[in-house]
């Protein structure tokens, strides 16, 4: 054998090598503690339910993973974060359907945003759906969503709604109900979340509430406020008595949802151990079960039907991002 043969032969033993050695790494994962980014607050309806996956992963994996929570500037702080994180499968970005739902280039969206996959993170599986559950202050003195438009119609802009963010799922989904039902509602953002929010809205500083039901669920069975429905599209299981939106206003459609993603570069066979391991997780019973009673679903794709889901949601909420486009364009040229 010449030397440039043992140069080529020692150069295919090294990188089969690096092959089996990666293999290795990968097949082994995890094999240190996993962080988990979301963009939400804690104690949140989507912080709860990325928890519970959380603790799942922990045990199938024997490997603390932990929660780090990013709230604020609409998702794009979590997404910076997450983006400039190593894609060696140690870090994973969940979060909520906002992130997605922005208008590029429009005013007051960040340049990071929206999401779009796979140019920014690569997609592992959707996460859960997740409709929205609206309570109103006692102190409007309504009990359905039938009364609750009756009365914003004769006072247009007197009442207020409190949302996680503008252009968060909760606030596109009132500004779909002041389209879809004529009225005028005021707008009063709160970054930590319904939580943030619920002193203001059991006194009647502000009329209306909406989130997860892990966000107002406790506010609602406890009687501090009242629940009048919840946007999906029939009667949920377990809560067949609260009435759903669209049997008020015809077609009303909304649900807040999170997706499983990893940093640019993470390997293909990390990102299929974590689908194939939500989708086991997703499976449990008590998983099911402890979704359900949070007002969630567990819901499973694989990482390319994720990019379709969220491309179709995305031209969804087209309309109503182009209209807050529009006021948002209006009140820069008034300054």
């Amino acid at each position: 054998m010449n030397a440039l043969q043992t140069i080529r032969t020692g150069l295919v033993s090294l990188a089969a090598l690096c092959v089996a050695g990666a293999a290795l790494a990968q097949s082994a994962y995890p094999n240190k503690p996993v962080k988990v980014i979301s963009d939400s607050a804690p104690g949140s309806s989507n912080d709860v339910t990325i928890r519970v996956l959380a603790e799942q992963f922990s045990q199938m994996w024997g490997q603390q993973v932990v929660v780090v929570n990013h709230p604020g500037a609409g998702g794009a702080l979590s997404a910076r974060v997450a983006s400039q994180a190593e894609g060696d499968g140690y870090t994973l970005y969940i979060p909520a359907s906002s992130t997605f739902l922005a208008l590029k280039g429009a005013p007051n969206v960040p340049p990071n945003l929206p999401i779009e996959l796979p140019r920014d993170f690569l997609p592992i599986g959707l996460l859960m759906t997740q409709p929205m559950f609206i309570g109103v202050s006692k102190e409007l003195g309504v009990s359905n969503v039938a009364e609750l438009i009756a009365l914003a119609k004769k006072r247009p802009g007197e009442i207020s709604f409190a949302a996680t963010g503008r252009g968060r799922i909760t606030h596109l989904t009132m500004e779909l109900f002041q389209d879809m039902t004529g009225v005028k509602l005021t707008f009063i953002p709160y970054t930590g979340g319904p939580a943030a929010a619920m002193n203001d809205v059991t006194s009647g500083r502000v009329g209306i509430v909406l989130d997860g039901f892990p966000g107002v669920g406790g506010a609602i069975e406890g009687n501090m406020i009242v629940g009048v429905a919840n946007t999906a599209p029939t009667r949920l299981p377990g809560f067949e008595k609260m009435p759903v939106m669209a049997e008020t206003v015809p077609g009303f459609r909304s649900q807040g949802w999170n997706a499983v993603l990893a940093p640019i570069g993470t390997p293909e066979a990390i990102i299929r151990k974590i689908s194939a391991d939500l989708h086991t997780a997703q499976k449990k019973q008590e998983v099911i079960d402890r979704y359900r009673q949070l007002g969630s679903f567990a819901t499973s794709t694989t990482p390319e039907e994720l990019i379709a889901f969220a491309r179709s949601e995305q031209e969804m909420w087209r309309p109503t991002l182009e209209k807050l486009a529009k006021q948002d364009a209006a009140a820069q040229e008034k300054k």
